[in-house]
């Protein structure tokens, strides 16, 4: 593990002082009824370029937490785009709700992050499309994100402003709303909550599908779908609810009605003839949910 030397704003640390800093004002939930509410405190958070070991090499992260104090970790799983200044700005976000944040580049046995410019990057592009598979084999590999994820969450765990008494969330997006489930079965006394939104290949036939490790995933579940993916595997949402309830497992699976594959993400690219994307009321209800989520279950 290894902290970048350098300021956010290019001044130098002090020695012995995390040494990448940004001091911002963000709200902070009061509570589990303030999860959904708009009763907020304010804190100031830390962001800090850290480097985890994991057996596959050094993975270039983000740890982002309140400025005193310990609490309850989080490990986000990027999408497909990777580690960027809106994953970033959610970390933030986060941790100004009360939480030790990290947020991994998923693809740094590839290249360190950002990987994407996401003002420039179009679906509509073979060429662009065809950059996303080659990164997401390496994560999607068997036992990749297992090993990852064990890595991350001892990362988490040997951070003094990590919280060992509460248990750990994790929360995806697209390719990471299975990362996230694939976390919670791997790490199953550690994980208390884990949430997948707009989350990709949640039920599959291959045997590691996050719908065939309900029985071990011992963490509370959430997962948020969006409306043109259930469209395209309407019977996913059953399957998932039958899985978890056959394990007797704490599951909500909800489909978002009016939200597209990637509402929760501000940045995503605007598709030339189509609505945006990112649709900013389901995103702030999809929040909601998850701060709720944590502060039932992250104790």
């Amino acid at each position: 593990m290894r902290d970048e030397k350098r300021d956010r704003e290019g001044r130098g640390a002090p020695p012995g002082e995390l040494s990448r800093r940004a001091f911002i004002a963000i709200p902070l939930a009061a509570g589990v009824a303030a999860a959904a509410a708009s009763a907020y405190e304010r804190v100031q958070v830390v962001e800090t370029d850290v480097e985890v070991a994991t057996p596959d090499g050094r993975c270039d992260a983000v740890f982002v937490h309140p400025v005193s104090g310990k609490h309850a970790g989080v490990l986000i799983w990027p999408d497909a785009f990777g580690l960027r200044p809106a994953l970033r700005e959610m970390a933030r976000r986060l941790a100004g709700s009360g939480y030790s944040v990290l947020v991994p580049n998923p693809f740094y046995r590839n290249t360190r992050a950002p990987v994407f410019d996401m003002a420039h990057f179009d679906f509509q592009k073979p060429e662009d499309r065809a950059k996303l598979g080659p990164l997401m084999a390496g994560v999607k590999a068997a036992g990749a994100a297992e090993r990852d994820a064990v890595a991350y969450l001892a990362f988490l765990d040997a951070q003094p402003q990590v919280d060992l008494t509460r248990k750990v969330g994790t929360q995806g997006y697209c390719m990471g709303g299975a990362l996230a489930l694939r976390t919670a079965a791997a790490v199953p006394k550690r994980v208390g909550a884990a949430a997948s939104f707009h989350g990709g290949g949640l039920v599959t036939e291959e045997p590691d599908s996050p719908h065939r490790l309900a029985p071990v995933i011992e963490a509370q579940v959430y997962i948020a779908v969006a409306a043109d993916d259930d469209e395209k595997q309407p019977e996913a949402k059953d399957v998932l609810r039958k899985a978890f309830a056959a394990a007797k497992r704490s599951a909500e699976i909800e489909v978002y009605p009016e939200a597209l594959h990637g509402w929760c993400m501000p940045d995503m690219p605007v598709r030339a003839g189509q609505p945006p994307i990112y649709r900013a009321a389901d995103a702030e209800k999809a929040w909601e949910k998850l701060l709720a989520l944590y502060a039932a279950a992250l104790a």
